[in-house]
């Protein structure tokens, strides 16, 4: 049950911050909200405040924000004049861009100030000029010499050249030398003056897929700057993290249309349920795994809802497009009926997703 409830603040959370966007850019230049919607109707409770009404419903699986005249001319139809100048469809093509792109800006911005809140916590990864110890292959050189995750390599003795220049090349130098060095004792500097000596295997008796030492390292650690720097730092550093996350989710996007036009079905993409999962694992990790993984997911939906697929934002941005090229609106009843079949396609691809996940989760 906690995992369930887990599940459901942390979907809201994301769907919560999404829909201000567009209420708080809506109310901005004046547009009427009709309701704002916590979930999907039926309505379970709701409440009038000013003129709009606030509503909690049954499926707990989204949210919206219902703006006057949102559907368009036929909906304008039935109302006043004052009524007109307050709905969604008569504003400048500005103003429903920046209300349509507003929740897409506000998941993003909800990913750095996460990404952010993380690196402040426990430091600003930053490339370093010695070479840190992630992991050692058990009855390995390196784990026979006594390294271990966490040490500090900043030194070969006689070799201290391989630790001066760029620190970008720190750990392709590092790597050289040790596979010149195969067979030959190699004493390594640890930090706090501690010394490890090593003999790289030679080829023939390296197994595969590890390293002549049997070690996993790196030259990027968690730098600890002054308390009060860290979190001008790590707004920075979640603003490229959510940038590379933004990226990486389109390079997947790009992947599965690609495997789909070829016949190939997507077995990595999770609904619901998938999601459910992770998220059930996550929540046992801790805070800090709970806030990085709302933070993939809120710009997984921000990536989501930019692209032009009818139904989401991204469709509706589509179509203002298509309305500043040609100077004319698109027939509101073909645009209506465009949304509506995405709607449906949407709705189809999440249920076939859902039955994969069940496929999986009983496999």
């Amino acid at each position: 049950m906690f995992s369930i409830i887990s599940f459901l603040i942390i979907l809201s959370v994301l769907v919560l911050v999404h829909e201000l966007g567009h209420f708080w850019m809506g109310r901005k230049f004046g547009v009427k909200i009709e309701e704002f919607g916590l979930g999907y109707p039926p309505r379970a409770l709701s409440k009038k405040i000013g003129e709009t009404i606030y509503s909690l419903n049954w499926l707990p699986l989204g949210g919206f924000v219902k703006l006057l005249g949102e559907n368009g001319e036929e909906e304008g139809k039935k109302l006043s004049k004052a009524e007109l100048k307050r709905a969604f469809f008569t504003q400048k093509k500005r103003v429903r861009i920046l209300i349509l792109i507003t929740g897409v800006v506000m998941n993003f911005l909800l990913g750095v100030v996460l990404f952010a809140a993380i690196y402040t916590k426990i430091g600003i990864p930053e490339e370093v000029d010695y070479l840190k110890v992630l992991r050692t292959a058990e009855g390995s050189p390196a784990d026979i010499a006594g390294l271990k995750a966490g040490d500090k390599i900043i030194g070969i003795k006689d070799k201290d050249n391989v630790f001066q220049g760029d620190k970008k090349e720190l750990t392709n130098r590092f790597i050289e030398v040790v596979n010149n060095k195969r067979g030959e004792e190699i004493r390594f500097v640890l930090d706090e003056g501690k010394e490890v000596i090593i003999v790289p295997r030679l080829k023939e008796n390296t197994p595969e897929g590890q390293g002549a030492l049997g070690v996993s390292i790196t030259n990027v650690d968690l730098v600890q700057y002054p308390y009060w720097q860290r979190p001008f730092r790590g707004v920075w550093v979640g603003l490229k993290e959510a940038g590379a996350w933004g990226k990486d989710i389109l390079m997947s996007l790009k992947m599965m249309i690609v495997r789909g036009i070829q016949g190939e079905a997507p077995k990595d993409v999770a609904g619901p349920i998938g999601i459910y999962q992770i998220s059930k694992s996550v929540v046992e990790e801790g805070i800090l795994t709970i806030l990085q993984f709302v933070a993939i997911l809120s710009i997984n939906l921000a990536v989501l809802n930019l692209l032009p697929i009818p139904a989401l934002d991204g469709g509706r941005l589509l179509f203002i497009a298509i309305e500043t090229i040609f100077r004319k609106k698109v027939s509101q009843r073909i645009e209506q009926t465009i949304h509506l079949v995405g709607m449906v396609i949407l709705l189809s691809l999440m249920a076939l997703v859902t039955i994969n996940d069940v496929r999986r989760l009983i496999g």
